[in-house]
């Protein structure tokens, strides 16, 4: 076998990947989504989207989150349209994660509206993690608003989304937690 049938931008290689992408078995999919991994961005997205409304949710989460790692230009718009479209939360959780991972100030606004307006508390949790790494400073008073509710893990996403800003104003909020009984707190 020469080097470049290893290559991972090997057209063959790719072709090889994008047929697997087309399997009925859901774990050949998987399989091919994980091939993406040393793929360059470029070439990997649109094999991913390919694969973005998968009918196995499993499949879908994947090609969510490797959105998120596979940066280009179609990457933020998808991902905005599943965090307020889609009707799984777990795609919607896994959306808002994914937005952190780019580190796109643009994603500011969608995140703050999952964090405030949908129901289930993953997708929240998830929103409030992403703002704390998209590092925007603005993230700051939503961020307080999750520490002071009553919803322990959305403390928890808060806690560790201040600190990834790392504004020293959270940091009296944030000891007023050392001595919670919850050790994740």
């Amino acid at each position: 076998m020469t080097v470049s049938a290893l290559d991972p931008a090997n057209p063959a290689r790719l072709q090889e990947i994008a047929q697997r992408l087309r399997s009925p078995r859901s774990a050949d999919r998987m399989v091919a989504l994980a091939q993406l991994r040393d793929v360059p961005a470029e070439q990997a997205v649109p094999l991913i989207l390919q694969v973005i409304d998968d009918e196995n949710l499993q499949v879908r989460s994947f090609a969510v989150f490797a959105l998120g790692i596979k940066q280009t230009d179609a990457c933020l718009p998808k991902l905005l349209e599943i965090l307020t479209q889609d009707p799984d939360y777990g795609i919607r959780a896994d959306a808002a994660g994914a937005l952190g991972y780019l580190e796109d100030p643009r994603a500011f606004e969608a995140l703050v509206r999952a964090f405030y307006e949908d129901v289930e508390w993953l997708v929240r949790f998830s929103a409030a993690v992403a703002l704390g790494n998209l590092k925007d400073p603005r993230a700051y008073d939503v961020l307080l608003r999750a520490l002071e509710g009553p919803e322990e893990l959305l403390q928890q996403a808060a806690i560790a989304a201040l600190g990834e800003l790392g504004d020293p104003r959270a940091l009296d909020h944030i000891l007023r937690f050392a001595q919670s009984e919850d050790w994740l707190v």
